[in-house]
């Protein structure tokens, strides 16, 4: 089976700051892979690479069995940046409009919604609860409502992989909580995700597989032989939900 993602000795700079190096690990279908690190430790570079937005100058990406160069299949892939949440409550859009913009790269001119896209918008938001709201103004919800309203914008193309850039910055635990609650019942039924974060201890018992960066690939593997890694912090990382020792 080909990896849904793969790197081979990935290097990027800004200038003469060595942003990534030699950045090598391949994401399987099924896995939910935690990308982890500090602030500047490179996460956000790396995904602008896996999404086209940065070019790669040395070594190679792949998706889906292709290099990302003529990669052209990119309703495979979903989306959720950083701060997606920030709306303000006087912003128009309603939760329908922006999860139907989520269609708007498989049409052709005119970009049109048609019954069966409606029907398709509904069907979405019911899967991350959020149907009753689908006529309210986004900025009118909350930051855990509006977090599922853009899940249910990247999942609109049925998408392959799933991709969250720090997802549940500024919200609550308990909204935390129910986020990844909701990745994992996604992740049973199919969807392969990288989740991408700081903050180690919240989501290891969450994943299948993490990835450590510090501008190297500090460690790659799963969550049980992550807590085997040595590294000064890795006690209070490896926990289960009961906050027991794993």
């Amino acid at each position: 089976m080909k990896p849904i993602l793969e790197l081979k000795k990935v290097n990027y700079s800004f200038g003469s700051t060595k942003v990534l190096s030699d950045i090598s690990f391949s994401v399987m279908k099924g896995d939910f892979l935690g990308l982890v690190g500090q602030n500047g430790s490179g996460k956000t570079t790396l995904l602008k690479l896996l999404l086209n937005l940065y070019k790669c100058k040395k070594g190679t990406i792949s998706l889906f069995g292709e290099k990302k160069e003529i990669f052209d299949d990119w309703y495979k892939i979903g989306y959720i940046p950083q701060k997606a949440t920030n709306f303000s409550q006087d912003f128009p859009a309603t939760v329908f409009e922006i999860v139907a913009t989520g269609l708007l790269s498989k049409k052709s001119f005119p970009k049109r919604f048609s019954v069966e896209d409606k029907t398709a918008v509904l069907a979405v938001l019911t899967k991350v609860n959020m149907q009753e709201f689908i006529k309210r103004r986004i900025g009118e919800l909350s930051g855990g409502q509006q977090q599922r309203v853009f899940i249910a914008r990247a999942l609109i193309t049925n998408p392959e992989l799933l991709i969250l850039d720090e997802p549940t910055t500024g919200v609550d635990q308990q909204t935390q909580n129910s986020f990844y609650d909701l990745l994992g019942q996604l992740h049973k039924s199919g969807v392969t995700i990288i989740l991408v974060s700081h903050d180690i201890d919240r989501i290891t018992h969450y994943v299948t597989k993490i990835a450590r960066l510090n501008q190297h690939l500090d460690f790659y593997g799963t969550h049980d032989e992550f807590c085997k890694h040595p590294h000064e912090d890795n006690d209070h990382h490896c926990l289960d939900l009961g906050g027991h020792k794993c």
